[in-house]
C-alpha cells in the first residue's frame, strides 16, 4: 500500500491490519511516535491524520487510505514548531516519553484554536497521560506556543 507520510508518498509492505504505529516505527524508521498503552488511552502514539490528532496504535494502516499522516518528525519543515519552542522555554519535559504525543496534540489544538483558553487546553490534552505530572507546564507551554505562533513572543 501507499501512505502519505510527512509530505512524501511511501510504499509500505506490512499487512493492512498492522497498526499505523508499527508501520511508522518498524518499517519506516520514524521512531518519534511512541508506544505507550496499545489501547489509544495514553496519547503517546498521537500523530496527525489530515491535521487531526489520531492514536496510531489502534489505527490499521490500510484504513489511512489517501489521508495525510504527520508524525513528530514532520511537524515543521522550517525548524522547530511553535510548540517545540514553547516546550523548551517552559521546561516541560522530564522523562520525555509522552512528549511527542503531547506536542502533536498541542499543535493540532493551536491550529484549530489559535488562542486557546485553559478549558480548551484541558479538554484537548485530557487524553494525554504524563507519568511525570507536567500538566501545569504543558498548559503554560501551549499558551506560550499560541503567542509564538502569532509572533507575540520569542
Amino acid at each position: 500500500m501507499k501512505l502519505h507520510i510527512n509530505g512524501t508518498v511511501r510504499d509500505v509492505e506490512e499487512p493492512g491490519d498492522t497498526p499505523l504505529l508499527w508501520v511508522l516505527r518498524d518499517e519506516l524508521g520514524l521512531v518519534g511516535t511512541k508506544f505507550g498503552c496499545g489501547m489509544a488511552q495514553c496519547g503517546a502514539c498521537t500523530v496527525h491524520l489530515d491535521g487531526k490528532p489520531t492514536r496510531s496504535c489502534v489505527l490499521p494502516a490500510a484504513s489511512v487510505g489517501d489521508r495525510h499522516v504527520t508524525t513528530i518528525e514532520g511537524l515543521s519543515k522550517d525548524g522547530p514548531h511553535a510548540v517545540q519552542k514553547a516546550w523548551l522555554e517552559a521546561d516541560v519535559v522530564q522523562c520525555g516519553y509522552c512528549q511527542s504525543g503531547q506536542l502533536m496534540t498541542a499543535a493540532a489544538l493551536i491550529e484549530a484554536k489559535p488562542d486557546p483558553t485553559d478549558n480548551d487546553i484541558d479538554a484537548a490534552m485530557s487524553g494525554n497521560v504524563c507519568r511525570c505530572g507536567t500538566y501545569q507546564r504543558v498548559r503554560e507551554a501551549i499558551h506560550l506556543a499560541a503567542k509564538i505562533r502569532k509572533g507575540a513572543a520569542k
